[in-house]
């Protein structure tokens, strides 16, 4: 699949749905709290997606079931929804969101913790977090793939934690996926030219122990196999000559 350059109204568009998608976070903010199901958040993204004129992008791809993906503690990526996953003191949940607005897609994730964590597990929560604020710098016209990927694996291997090799990031568009995949592991200087008018969804998703993971009988959700905690955190961004500019901010 060729990587598909965006024209500067083309990255308007695509910030309009990032716009739409950070409401839609902040909506769900305040609610991830102890005793909170992860279908009660669900609840508060489908019906803000509806207020905002929006297509819940996940809800129907490839058979996902819902508008979020709610990934609890060692679950990594696609958790689903459930009035019966109650949260509570000392997890942490990730969530994952797209919308798409005007046929643009945007995509974005958090991992909140759950009232109070252990420092381990609020280290893994900033570590992952700052990588990909490092992997956005790194997203420099005239650089190379490589210099995202190895961000990332730079700063979360010398913390100490894995990084999940399965799952990437990717192009992003008129369809939720396009080349090129962004993965969260490299070298710098390797990889594809980078180009003004790529949008990329960057995610780092970052393990406490090892990076092996492997999906659960339901055929989505992906959990780490040593059982540690997983953190997913992800920016859509367009790449110009003014440098990063990230659209789900």
């Amino acid at each position: 699949m060729p990587v598909f350059i965006k024209t500067i109204a083309e990255i308007e568009k695509m910030r309009t749905s990032g716009i739409a998608l950070r409401t839609v976070h902040d909506a769900i903010a305040p609610h991830v709290v102890p005793g909170a199901s992860t279908m009660d958040l669900e609840r508060i993204a489908v019906a803000k997606i509806a207020e905002l004129g929006g297509i819940a992008a996940f809800k129907g791809y490839h058979g996902f079931p819902a508008a979020l993906c709610t990934s609890i503690n060692e679950e990594v990526v696609h958790g689903m929804p459930s009035d019966k996953r109650i949260l509570k003191e000392g997890d942490i949940l990730s969530i994952d969101c797209g919308v798409i607005i005007d046929g643009f897609y945007s995509d974005a994730a958090v991992t909140y913790p759950i009232g109070n964590v252990t420092a381990q597990v609020q280290k893994l929560l900033d570590v992952t977090a700052a990588s990909l604020e490092a992997a956005i710098q790194a997203a420099q016209v005239g650089g190379r793939l490589g210099d995202i990927s190895a961000a990332v694996q730079e700063m979360c291997e010398a913390a100490g934690f894995g990084v999940v090799r399965e799952f990437v990031g990717h192009g992003i568009g008129r369809s939720m996926h396009e080349d090129p995949q962004v993965p969260n592991f490299g070298l710098r200087g390797k990889g594809p030219r980078l180009k003004a008018g790529m949008v990329l969804a960057i995610e780092p998703m970052i393990n406490a122990g090892k990076p092996e993971v492997r999906v659960l009988p339901d055929g989505w959700t992906a959990v780490t196999v040593d059982r540690t905690y997983s953190a997913h955190f992800e920016h859509t961004v367009a790449l110009t000559k003014d440098g990063p500019r990230v659209l789900t901010r």
